[in-house]
């Protein structure tokens, strides 16, 4: 087993400014073998990936590569390549404009003059050796996405790279398309190359993958044998409990706002990020999405709203039909949403905390009539009060507050729209102990007042502790829905890892 060592990872370190990204993380890849990293969100995958292609140096550790007597540094990702380490992305890199030939060989003899007609035809051999449907002449951009994969890895091949990092890439994929490049991930497997597989998709692990490494807040959890782990103790290992020890969490909400008539329900709810998807929700209920990093929760939830363009589906509220398309129209409809990633979708990092605040109201009453500076001001100062907002004054950038008292002022700003249906999207990440028990006590008043409310967090026991209904999701699709004396722990995450039914 030692002399199919391909590369060698150990003792990996990496720091950045107040986080330990990598903690002595050891990983190991053999030749000819498919190996999933796997991890939640922040386990520290990706940062294992930059430091072994040079992106990133490492603080500390040792890397070896089959062929090379020595450790090695690495300082680039062309550094990395001369190693026979290549890596394709989920974003496509290549040039759509230019022809899958080109797109595989340029730039790869610098001040050279290249002979394109022989180049053209060593990639006609090597795309049909692999079994890859494209033309050399054929423009990129006319390919699929997964063919445009395939041609980044066929590129990363003809360098005779020993390993593959493919990082994501079938996320964009539809389900015909994942078999095209598993088809071909299992080529180039069988021909010795030792591919490093990152996905949140656990059946796709699964399908192709012989092993698995898991990480967790930095750290090296186990190697283990795929079909020597079942999935429910995956999820196990990459959330951190032990199946064993698992608890009941009482829920602190009532069940008896589901038996209620749906404010909202949404029947085959499609949008270019979700696939189809039935939901309802009752007056006062809060209920949640949970799965998996990538599981399709988030995407869920945007569709609601509205925030991705929705591609079909029927909605209705208090049983009349609506028409939601934007988020407009989701606010106009009662709807309010908190969305995962509040730097990016939530705050405007430059303007006030009262600016913020008043925001997503001044966006429903239409800006042909402005909100008085009066009114603004006393929207916003309670606010500040009722949430606890720890901000010097209301024309303070909201960049220099906590993430804590950010992810209030979001709050604030669709609490003061008086939402009907209030859509929560990890509220809590990255916030301190005190004021996670502040919002999930503020999600359950609300609710108690009759406020609709849809929580996602990446923390089970947080979901266990607000929700009285959890729809399970697992590779873009609802696999189950728990509720009473299901909604524990162990139940959740079996039914994440498919043992559920």
């Amino acid at each position: 087993m030692e002399d199919d060592i391909i590369l060698t990872m150990r003792g990996i370190c990496k720091s950045f400014p107040g986080v330990k990204a990598l903690n002595q993380v050891d990983f190991t890849l053999r030749r000819g073998k498919i190996h999933a990293l796997m991890g939640e969100n922040g386990a520290g995958k990706s940062t294992l990936i930059k430091v072994l292609t040079g992106v990133y140096p490492m603080d500390a550790g040792e890397i070896r590569i089959d062929g090379v007597e020595d450790a090695i540094v690495i300082r680039s990702p062309q550094e990395a390549q001369s190693y026979g380490i290549s890596t394709v992305y989920q974003e496509i890199t290549l040039c759509p404009n230019l022809t899958v030939a080109e797109n595989m060989y340029i730039g790869r003899d610098p001040g050279r003059t290249v002979n394109w007609k022989e180049r053209e035809k060593r990639a006609l051999e090597l795309l049909e050796s692999l079994g890859i449907p494209a033309r050399p002449r054929q423009q990129l951009g006319s390919c699929s996405l997964a063919v445009q994969q395939m041609v980044a890895i066929a590129r990363a091949v003809d360098t005779e790279c020993k390993v593959l990092i493919l990082d994501e890439p079938t996320s964009s994929l539809d389900d015909k398309e994942v078999a095209m490049l598993f088809r071909l991930m299992r080529e180039l497997r069988d021909r010795g190359v030792g591919i490093l597989f990152v996905t949140h998709f656990l059946e796709q692990v699964y399908e192709v993958s012989d092993q698995i490494t898991v990480l967790r807040n930095g750290e090296l959890v186990g190697e283990y044998e795929v079909d020597k782990l079942p999935q429910v103790e995956l999820v196990a290992k990459m959330i951190g409990k032990d199946l064993e020890n698992l608890s009941v969490i009482r829920r602190a909400s009532s069940p008896d706002a589901q038996r209620q008539q749906p404010l909202y329900e949404a029947e085959e709810l499609s949008s270019t990020e979700s696939r189809p998807f039935d939901f309802h929700i009752a007056k006062g209920e809060v209920n949640g999405f949970t799965g998996l990093l990538g599981s399709g929760r988030s995407e869920s939830v945007r569709a609601i709203f509205g925030a991705d363009p929705v591609t079909g589906g029927r909605v209705k509220m208090d049983g009349k039909k609506v028409k939601i398309g934007k988020p407009l129209d989701a606010m106009k409809n009662g709807i309010g949403y908190l969305p995962e990633d509040r730097k990016r979708d939530g705050i405007i990092a430059d303007l006030s905390v009262r600016d913020n605040i008043l925001l997503a109201l001044q966006v429903i009453s239409g800006m042909n009539h402005p909100i008085s500076r009066a009114r603004a001001e006393a929207f916003a100062d309670e606010y500040v009060k009722a949430l606890d907002i720890k901000t010097a004054s209301l024309e303070t950038p909201i960049k220099s507050l906590s993430g804590g008292n950010q992810q209030k002022v979001i709050l604030a700003r669709w609490l003061l729209t008086h939402p009907r249906y209030l859509i929560l999207d990890e509220p809590t990440r990255g916030i301190d102990v005190g004021t996670k028990t502040e919002i999930q006590r503020l999600v359950l008043k609300l609710a108690e007042e009759g406020m609709s409310i849809t929580f996602i967090s990446s923390e089970i026991e947080e979901m266990l502790r607000t929700c009285s209904r959890l729809i399970v999701m697992r590779d873009r699709n609802i696999v189950g829905e728990l509720t009473g004396e299901e909604l524990t722990q162990e139940r959740v995450m079996s039914t994440i890892a498919g043992g559920g039914n």
